[in-house]
């Protein structure tokens, strides 16, 4: 064992000393190497980072919620010009659904409306999100408060004029001021602030409930005509834990097919999207484009791998006597092989790390600008490059090494004088 270690321990001193000593040489033959793991990990990087701040947006949500609807998350075999003639789904389908299925832990009616002005005495803020939802959307999305609460049964049955403010918006309307009680106007009615939102910063489709404010939507449904097709509509439910979920949206479909009186030939007019099936179709995505990236750098790698066999054909010319003394000592073929293949190894470990000290500088600069947008470089990542870098060098420094431990001492020494 100890052998080796001086094989390696040598074999580093004698990369060292060809990035020394040749250092455009060994440069240039080492660029292949340091681009081709640039490339293979800022992808794999920049993969994970969307991966990872995709399905950020969606932690506030219970993987297992439901969304009904006419629109669908994934590819479906409904043609288009059909599904888009689907019906929205209606308030009185939400509260069927909320009072004829089993196993529902939280059931909300939710509307996509026109934006907004909201105004506080003298403060004007334009084009804000509105979000009209029912009670218990609460409990199907982790709300977080900084002050007050989320509007209740009572309240949103009724339509009552609350809202719910996120946290920008209440601190540009009050600035320092407590907004609770306060009233605000919005599409020309006063609301009654009975809650603030704490800050979560902006999403990655620069989406964030920051600058979006909640009102129960019984209240929306007054301002806005059911046959308006630019006003969409959805139902979002979260099962009871443990429930099984084929059992439970097969109950969801029978209710809502027999409330829609769908005959049996007749297909649904409606999706039933899965939020852990979105997931699933991210993380199919996502190896799709980290396996176009992978092959797409493999052309580096390819002409990394011939630069390292280069450096390694003319070390082993410039060691040829060195080589025919070792043997003419004693050194064994398999000795003088191992020392130029760790040679190879380690030249082209360094290139790789040059590679990935790249990926890392430019995450960061790259995470500085984009503000709640995070590059990741995995430490995963991070060993996938340098086990990269070693299979190059392993490959690229077999057929050096080879010939170097088969040269003939005398010839060697001949050859070098």
């Amino acid at each position: 064992m100890l052998i080796y270690f001086r094989v390696l321990k040598e074999s580093f001193n004698f990369a060292i000393n060809a990035l020394r000593n040749n250092m455009l040489r060994t440069f240039l033959s080492l660029l292949g190497v340091t681009i081709g793991i640039f490339s293979i990990i800022a992808v794999l990087a920049a993969v994970d980072s969307l991966k990872q701040n995709v399905l950020s947006s969606f932690d506030s949500l219970d993987k297992s919620t439901i969304n009904i609807m006419r629109r669908t998350f994934s590819p479906t075999e409904v043609p288009r010009w059909k599904s888009e003639q689907f019906p929205d789904i209606s308030y009185e389908e939400y509260q069927f659904l909320k009072g004829s299925v089993d196993g529902i832990d939280a059931i909300t009616y939710i509307m996509a409306v026109p934006s907004g002005t909201v105004r506080y005495e003298s403060q004007t803020i334009a084009t804000v999100g509105v979000t009209p939802v029912t009670e218990d959307y609460s409990n199907i999305e982790a709300l977080q408060f900084e002050k007050g609460r989320f509007f209740n049964e009572q309240e949103s049955n009724s339509g009552t004029p609350v809202i719910v403010l996120g946290s920008e918006i209440a601190e540009n309307l009050f600035g320092t001021l407590n907004p609770i009680g306060k009233k605000i106007r919005l599409y020309g009615r006063k609301f009654n602030v009975v809650g603030v939102l704490k800050k979560e910063g902006i999403g990655l489709f620069g989406d964030s409930k920051d600058t979006t404010v909640m009102i129960p939507v019984n209240f929306t449904r007054r301002l806005f005509s059911s046959s308006d097709r630019s006003i969409f509509t959805a139902v979002i439910l979260k099962p009871v834990k443990g429930i099984d979920t084929e059992e439970f949206i097969a109950a969801l479909v029978r209710s809502l097919r027999q409330k829609r009186g769908l005959k049996p030939d007749e297909i649904d007019n409606f999706f039933v999207n899965q939020l852990a099936g979105l997931s699933d179709a991210i993380d199919k995505s996502t190896e799709f484009l980290n396996l176009a990236g992978i092959i797409i750098s493999g052309f580096s790698l390819l002409v990394g791998g011939f630069g390292i066999a280069n450096i390694m054909f003319v070390s082993v010319k410039e060691r040829t006597n060195l080589i025919g003394i070792q043997k003419s000592l004693g050194a064994k073929n398999k000795f003088i092989l191992y020392q130029f293949l760790f040679e190879a190894v380690i030249l082209a470990v360094i290139g790789g790390l040059v590679g990935l000290f790249f990926v890392w500088i430019i995450s960061l600069i790259a995470s500085s600008f984009t503000g709640d947008f995070e590059f990741v470089l995995s430490p995963f990542n991070m060993f996938i490059g340098t086990a990269i870098s070693a299979v190059i060098g392993l490959v690229s420094g077999i057929v050096p090494a080879v010939s170097a431990s088969k040269l003939d001492p005398v010839e060697a020494i001949r050859t070098g004088m």
